[in-house]
């Protein structure tokens, strides 16, 4: 059973919300600025919320990058009575998922989380998961997600991730970014599972939250700081998979990349007759951006304090912009111009025997060119072809009138 409701969660005459015993999965993102209260203060308040799952990065973004801790020891201190924190987060196979007792002994799950867009994110991958636990299990729990606008609108890019690179930063299926929101992708994701459970998408029309917050005002997690990431991420996420610094343990993650190495891209220009980093015939150029060269010096993660030479993208506001698209061209350069430049070895996941680069683009085509092999005009066409074929599909599930998912064309 579906359904797709316009009144807020509070105004919902269920009586399993107003009686039943709650699973509440969220994080910070789910504060609501006509109570001042996050959701779980909400519910707890009422009485009758039990648990609390929180995604990776923790219940108020705390955590880094494949992080796990433990939650009774840090959240046991909310003023939450009686109030059990489950992490959804792991270092095994079984990642992003709760064990079965976890949702056999609550009457509703709720769902409020932000998502940002492009199928790396690892919200995307929670929520089929739990999917497919209630299903395997024959729990028939009905589940209510309270939707969010996408910050990266409905712009959609890439290519359709393949079987077999399927991991936690990739479902099956869905393009590097996809442009639904997280209620249209779990209805569609719902639909792919087969599941007979209740589920019961809460329009974000109806939210003070969506009319009083934009979606990026707090930050998803500790590496998505603002407004522009969630036009770089679907392209930049990629440096993850490499060894050039995606901008983390500085103030701009994902909108300024770099290496130490790549201080031998200074005569660049000079040596190939081109005036800057932004002449149209540059390989870096993209007119949905400008190119601005700079140093930076991380305080975490690669190259710790080491200094960085590389570049931040700024956008062109006259202009669309293809994130994906540009970043594989530019990987491409890297790989083809310095020779410091690789692709990690280490996995994404225990068991996995793909490269983590391989993971994120999950397309063989896409992963040959980026390694040196195949021409760009190919690329281009395959990645047009493919995100048509998914807005011909995906747009069975849109909930939103006047609100059509769109792709723009690659340079």
């Amino acid at each position: 059973m579906f359904s797709f409701r316009t009144t807020p969660l509070e105004e919902q005459g269920d009586l399993v919300l107003r009686n039943g015993k709650l699973g509440l999965l969220c994080n910070h993102t789910a504060w609501h600025p006509e109570s001042g209260e996050y959701l779980f203060e909400t519910l707890s308040r009422r009485g009758n919320l039990k648990r609390v799952f929180t995604p990776e990065h923790g219940l108020f973004s705390e955590l880094q990058d494949q992080v796990k801790l433990d939650e009774s020891k840090v959240y046991g201190n909310l003023g939450l009575k009686d109030v059990e924190f489950v992490s959804l987060y792991g270092s095994n196979e079984d990642s992003l998922s709760a064990p079965a007792e976890k949702l056999e002994d609550i009457d509703a799950l709720i769902i409020e989380l932000q998502d940002v867009g492009c199928r790396y994110y690892t919200y995307i991958s929670t929520i089929p998961n739990l999917f497919k636990v209630l299903k395997n299990n024959g729990i028939n729990l009905p589940v209510y997600i309270i939707d969010r606008p996408n910050p990266a609108g409905r712009q959609v890019e890439g290519t359709m991730l393949r079987a077999g690179y399927r991991s936690f930063i990739g479902v099956e299926g869905l393009p590097h970014r996809h442009g639904l929101t997280i209620g249209e992708l779990s209805y569609l994701l719902y639909n792919e599972t087969g599941a007979k459970f209740p589920l019961h998408i809460i329009s974000y029309h109806s939210s003070l939250s969506s009319k009083s917050l934009m979606p990026w005002s707090i930050p998803p997690s500790p590496n998505f700081p603002g407004l522009f990431t969630a036009c770089f991420y679907s392209g930049q996420c990629l440096w993850e998979g490499t060894n050039v610094s995606e901008g983390r343990g500085t103030t701009r993650p994902f909108e300024l990349f770099g290496a130490p190495y790549m201080e031998s891209l200074t005569g660049y220009n000079r040596q190939n007759g081109y005036r800057n980093w932004n002449d149209r015939n540059n390989p870096l150029s993209d007119p949905g951006v400008y190119v601005r060269w700079l140093k930076f010096i991380p305080v975490f993660h690669k190259y710790k304090d080491e200094c960085c030479y590389g570049f931040q993208l700024l956008l062109n506001p006259n202009m669309q912009y293809h994130a994906l698209a540009h970043n594989l061209r530019i990987i491409r350069f890297l790989h083809d111009n310095c020779k410091e430049f690789a692709f990690r070895e280490g996995k994404y996941e225990a068991g996995n025997d793909k490269r983590a680069i391989e993971l994120l683009l999950g397309d063989k085509e896409l992963i040959d060119y980026v390694s040196g092999d195949g021409e760009w005009a190919e690329i281009r066409e395959h990645m047009k072809l493919e995100e048509q074929k998914w807005i011909k599909k995906a747009k069975k599930m849109l909930l939103y009138e006047n609100e059509q998912l769109y792709r723009v064309k690659q340079f």
